[in-house]
């Protein structure tokens, strides 16, 4: 089944094309798998049942996004089992996303070297096998590494998904298709934490993990069963050093960040920072330099595309934060059980992704930046209502405030996203959208290692002043972390005055800016 469809979609691409459309096309690939399929004609042949085809990515990259949105509730469970601090149990977070990160970046030369359905099978079993490792971890250093070992597989599994779905469905239905991924990737933050807190109070934090590795293993047999690899192995060279620096670096400056909760500035933290910000000067430079980057930086010169990404990621890491620091507060501040935390996580969960689908209808009436002001406006008012949480404060007030600012949330993010990927030309689309990821994957690493540093502070200044009281300290403590978000909502509002979307005939300018300079290149 799967050698006919690639049978009939490699003669309908030769026939379709003469001799110089064919070079094209194949330079085009070189530079990004999304610009290649604008490219396509209409008429030709796609897969009869695509969504079908689909099935088994749609799978994996909900169960991603189920791991990175469901263990937060679940790790006062991890302290009190594994006898860690909150600096130590954050890493199940920041290592998930840090590997994500790391990945990310390698992942478009990857596909031009690896068939997808075996890369997406490879992604899937290292998420299994993960799932496994930490449901009978016995040590925290053994579940860490289960989790970072899921953690590739939903850095190689969601840009996966975007680019075959560029090949999969015809040029009239990508619009459509990519709005049910998105669907699907919006699910998972509504169910996970309430079906994580569900599972804690039921059996324990270990079903979580067995849970991931069943859903692991229906993605496996559906990518086996109905996926096929649309996307053509061009194998160019690949830069060792450029895959390294970006190990490396994203490693170093994550880690870094992530041991000052537990470590303070000691000689440690200090040399990875500065190893990691280095290295990654390095990286950005040869990005720059060299004639096949594992990541097309040029986009970050685009004035229309650099400020919305900004505020793209600055929105994303407020959301981690408060996502990191909300379901604790339920459970060590208001005590509450993991289940009671879990459900009432889930109305503003179902908020968000209602506000999510309206953001993007509503962005080509209005724009980016009407809608970001609305939702700034919104996720501050929620944030401040977090500050007036208390241990005694009655559960309307957390509802209220989880609401309002869900309500605001989306509203940036989605409006600035889509500002940001609108505002390339075609021949960066697929770079800047993986940029894009990396950047909201790292920065938010970053963004909850700081969360939890605020959150050690806070508690150690309520000891200090001579309280007693661990549930108090614990609010005292959150609150720090809430005015971290609250400035990085501020910082998306000034990052908004400075945004201008671009019009039709200076994306078209740019565009013809970037072909000239590619036809240069090439001579």
């Amino acid at each position: 089944m799967e050698n006919q469809q690639e049978s009939m979609l490699s003669e309908s691409q030769n026939q379709s094309q003469s001799p110089n459309q064919s070079q094209s096309s194949v330079q085009t690939e070189s530079r990004g798998s999304a610009s290649r399929s604008h490219d396509l004609p209409e008429s030709e042949p796609r897969f009869r049942h695509p969504h079908r085809t689909m099935l088994g990515l749609y799978v994996g990259a909900f169960l991603g996004m189920l791991s990175e949105t469901s263990m937060n509730i679940a790790l006062p469970d991890l302290m009190d089992e594994f006898g860690v601090s909150a600096g130590t149990a954050q890493w199940m977070v920041v290592g998930y996303m840090l590997a994500i990160g790391v990945v990310l970046p390698c992942v478009g030369f990857l596909l031009k070297w690896i068939k997808a359905k075996t890369l997406v099978l490879f992604a899937m079993a290292c998420f299994l096998v993960g799932a496994v490792v930490s449901a009978m971890a016995v040590t925290f250093p053994v579940l860490l590494g289960g989790r970072m070992l899921q953690g590739v597989g939903t850095g190689i599994v969601l840009p996966t998904m975007f680019a075959a779905i560029m090949r999969v469905f015809p040029p009239t239905r990508i619009g459509a298709a990519n709005g049910v991924a998105g669907l699907v990737v919006m699910l998972a933050p509504v169910v996970g934490p309430t079906l994580a807190g569900v599972l804690i109070g039921a059996i324990s934090w270990r079903a979580i993990f067995v849970l991931f590795a069943v859903v692991a293993a229906v993605s496996i047999i559906a990518t086996a069963a109905f996926f096929v690899t649309p996307i053509e192995q061009t194998r160019p060279a690949v830069d060792l050093p450029s895959v390294l620096a970006s190990v490396i670096g994203f490693g170093c400056l994550v880690a870094g960040v992530s041991m000052i909760a537990d470590m303070g500035f000691s000689p440690l933290v200090i040399g990875l920072l500065v190893i990691g910000v280095a290295v990654l000067a390095f990286y950005a430079w040869r990005q720059l330099t060299i004639a096949n980057p594992l990541l097309d930086l040029r986009v970050l010169a685009i004035a229309a595309f650099r400020t919305p990404a900004i505020m793209v990621t600055c929105s994303f890491a407020c959301t981690l934060a408060f996502m990191y620091l909300v379901p604790q507060e339920l459970q060590r501040g208001l005590g509450l059980s993991s289940t009671v935390a879990g459900l009432l996580m889930l109305p503003a969960g179902i908020v968000n992704a209602v506000c999510s689908l309206l953001a993007g209808q509503m962005y080509d009436r209005y724009g980016a930046r009407r809608l970001v002001w609305f939702g700034g406006a919104m996720a501050f008012v929620g944030g401040a209502l977090f500050m007036a949480i208390g241990v005694s404060s009655p559960v309307a007030l957390f509802l209220a405030a989880h609401i309002v600012i869900m309500i605001g949330i989306p509203f940036m993010q989605q409006s600035a996203q889509s500002a940001a990927l609108k505002s390339l030309p075609r021949e960066l689309s697929a770079d800047g959208s993986t940029v894009l990821n990396t950047m909201q994957q790292v920065v938010g690493a970053i963004g909850t290692a700081i969360a939890t540093c605020l959150l050690g502070l806070g508690q150690a200044h309520y000891t200090v002043a001579g309280g007693s009281n661990p549930a108090q300290g614990f609010v005292n403590g959150s609150r720090y972390g809430f005015v971290f978000g609250l400035a990085l909502i501020v910082l998306v509002l000034a990052f908004s005055a400075m945004l201008h979307e671009r019009q039709s005939h200076v994306a078209e300018s740019v565009e013809a800016g970037f072909r000239a300079k590619e036809r240069v290149k090439a001579a």
